[in-house]
């Protein structure tokens, strides 16, 4: 009996101390928005967000959403700024699953074909983006549906961040999350860096090596549990 209590104790101990968002294995790992920009010479002529799967397992992302908000604005204040990932939407372990928007006629092309293709109009300097496993339109921050906010990140003077936002992105720069995807600290300032010309990954892209050799943050309790549901 001693024994059961002292591990339910560390369990609630780890509760306690972990992220509910750190817990999900599945998180955004780029955002770009200078996509078709007309002026400062875009990179490419798409915006995009890149997702990558830090876990161990599949996960079906039928029905989730990437939702844009302006740098104060709501998530998804329109029907254009909210993609919802079709049926039979999946993300392998450890690897990535790309999402590019509507192409326009200024920059170059992404260096890999996109899996989906979306209306988000994402700011080039100021803002954010966030994955939910539901919709969640037009909802402030802090207003989301209860248990469906899966990962987010700020930019600029973008409200809402993880702890802190990253730095304003360019129409050449986007923000990378470091280790092609791995760090997730739950604040976005630390997990990413604003890359120039950064080069998104698609599902037929490598695995991340890094993932494939060591377990994806398996000490979390919210991990734990995934894997045996």
């Amino acid at each position: 009996m001693k024994r059961l209590v002292t591990l339910l104790s560390l369990l609630a101990v780890c509760a306690l101390t972990t992220s509910a968002l750190a817990a999900n294995p599945v998180r955004i790992s780029q955002v770009y928005g200078g996509g078709g920009a007309t002026t400062a010479g875009p990179t490419y002529n798409q915006d995009y967000v890149e997702l990558f799967n830090s876990g161990l397992v599949p996960v079906n992302l039928s029905g989730w959403t990437i939702e844009y908000g302006s740098a104060t604005g709501s998530w998804g204040s329109s029907t254009g700024n909210i993609f919802t990932f079709p049926a039979g939407s999946v993300i392998e372990p450890c690897r990535y699953v790309l999402v590019a928007m509507t192409a326009s006629s200024a920059g170059g092309p992404l260096p890999v074909t996109p899996d989906h293709t979306g209306t988000l109009n994402i700011s080039a300097t100021n803002g954010k983006v966030a994955l939910f496993s539901a919709v969640n339109s037009n909802l402030a921050c802090g207003a989301e549906l209860p248990g469906t906010l899966v990962d987010k990140i700020s930019f600029g003077t973008g409200n809402c961040p993880e702890i802190a936002a990253t730095a304003a992105l360019t129409n050449t720069s986007g923000a990378v999350r470091n280790n092609a995807g791995m760090d997730d600290s739950d604040n976005n300032a630390v997990d990413f860096a604003i890359v120039t010309a950064p080069v998104p990954n698609n599902r037929a892209s490598a695995a991340n090596p890094l993932c494939l050799a060591t377990p994806s943050r398996g000490s979390t309790w919210g991990q734990i549990k995934t894997l045996y549901r």
